[in-house]
């Protein structure tokens, strides 16, 4: 695949940024080769394919370091009974039966819809946690298998937990391992994994010690973190120790590792994961939704915490998790000097570009520079103020829209030109997951049941 994209205004987000008015990206296979004007590409190419950007704005696709693909289904349930009246009540009337419901197709259905959002909404990299204790083994392979359909790029994992029974944790396990295995053996440009872990609260010492004992060298883990209270409280209950010191007992952290949420550590659970190199992920709109409460993100980014944001299963929109963060913090500490748009950015765009950049070691990802993974977004932003690279975070959280995004491309490939999905089928999948709902909102209602 060679082509050259023209009359483009290109954001590099390099550090530091830049913003390039009229550039051209000459692209071969799926890397940048070469940034410069556009005159001067289109003299050196002249029979490349092009693509004018006709003055739209041309910046790296963005990446989501934390989702769930099989939420999707949640969309619409009612759950039954009262209102949960916390996040502990909520994994058990929702999260938990809702995950017991699904089958081999539920597993891909759910998948295909969040990619179809991510390819709509420029997110070109996402980073998944799955759960379904009625279809563990192979699950990845049917998430793999759309990923891998649809032109993305993902990094893969099943969440071991003890909820469901020893067995099923056995089962967890080995699906991690499994699926590991299979990349390291055959890899995949746009595929990795890590080894899910759901979060302290369900796991015990010993499935602990077993996800240790298994998981292949060189791999990391991916894991929920004092989301809620009660995963401090059942840590120290079992163990008089908190989460993060738990964790590190068990050999879990380290410069491989996701830990996502971290909404109650205490000052030495966050110097135990600036030590260890072990990476946090940010979900401000879950955690609103949640009622969870609000992590101390900006202390945490200036102790040194790799954090990177993610959306918990939320739209692939990541500019409305921008937006969440952005705000979030100012109306939590009544301060509106709080979260600057450049700690967002650190977060969205630099913390996550090093993350993906780590796991994807190829060639980089997230920055628009000469060598880099070829994951790009066109942005049909037209600015009644100046834009340049210092007032480029406030363009973004006050002026940008998801629905502008009229192009996401993945290694090089098309997934979406003018605001048509190119690979993926977005009707026939909406009907498809319309039609199979039903059965799993049905068996939902049963499996809620019997925890009512």
């Amino acid at each position: 695949m060679i082509m050259l994209i023209t009359n483009a205004n290109v954001i590099t987000w390099e550090t530091p940024n830049r913003v390039l008015k009229n550039h051209a990206i000459y692209i071969e296979s799926d890397r940048i080769k070469s940034i410069a004007p556009t005159k001067m590409l289109t003299d050196k190419h002249p029979r490349a394919r092009t693509l004018d950007a006709a003055g739209q704005y041309v910046m790296p696709g963005n990446i989501c370091a934390h989702t769930h693909f099989y939420g999707a289904f949640a969309r619409g349930l009612a759950i039954p009974g009262p209102a949960p009246r916390d996040f502990p009540e909520i994994l058990q009337r929702l999260w938990w039966p809702l995950d017991r419901s699904l089958d081999a197709e539920g597993i891909r259905y759910s998948t295909l819809v969040c990619l179809v959002d991510a390819i709509k909404h420029g997110t070109t990299t996402l980073i998944d946690h799955h759960a379904s204790p009625n279809f563990i083994d192979g699950s990845l392979d049917i998430i793999s298998d759309a990923v891998d359909a649809s032109g993305l790029r993902a990094v893969l994992c099943y969440e071991v937990t003890d909820r469901d029974g020893l067995d099923k944790a056995s089962a967890g396990i080995n699906e991690n391992v499994r699926f590991i295995k299979r990349l390291s053996a055959n890899p995949h440009p746009r595929l990795a994994a890590t080894f899910g872990l759901h979060a302290s609260l369900t796991l015990s010492g010993v499935t602990l010690q077993a996800c240790r004992a298994a998981i292949p060298e060189g791999s990391g883990f991916h894991i929920h973190t004092a989301e809620h209270e009660s995963d401090e409280y059942d840590s120290l209950n079992k163990s008089e120790m908190r989460v993060i010191d738990r964790l590190q007992k068990h050999g879990i952290l380290g410069p491989k590792t996701i830990t996502a949420h971290g909404v109650h550590f205490d000052v030495r659970e966050m110097e135990i994961l600036k030590e260890t190199g072990t990476w946090l992920t940010h979900q401000p709109r879950s955690n609103m939704n949640n009622g969870v409460g609000v992590a101390q993100i900006e202390s945490m980014m200036r102790m040194g915490i790799p954090v990177c944001l993610g959306n918990d299963g939320f739209s692939n929109a990541m500019w409305e998790e921008w937006k969440t963060a952005y705000l979030l913090h100012k109306v939590h500490h009544r301060d509106p000097r709080r979260m600057g748009g450049t700690d967002v950015v650190q977060m969205a765009v630099y913390n996550n570009a090093t993350l993906a950049s780590t796991i994807f070691s190829a060639a980089p990802i997230g920055r628009l520079i000469e060598g880099a993974m070829a994951d790009l977004i066109l942005v049909d932003y037209h600015p009644y103020t100046p834009l340049f690279e210092a007032n480029l975070p406030w363009h973004i959280l006050f002026g940008f829209q998801p629905g502008m995004i009229t192009t996401t491309m993945v290694a090089g490939k098309i997934l979406m030109k003018d605001r048509k999905l190119q690979i993926l089928d977005e009707q026939e999948i909406a009907e498809g997951a319309l039609q199979i709902a039903p059965r799993i909102w049905e068996k939902y209602r049963e499996e809620v049941q019997k925890v009512l």
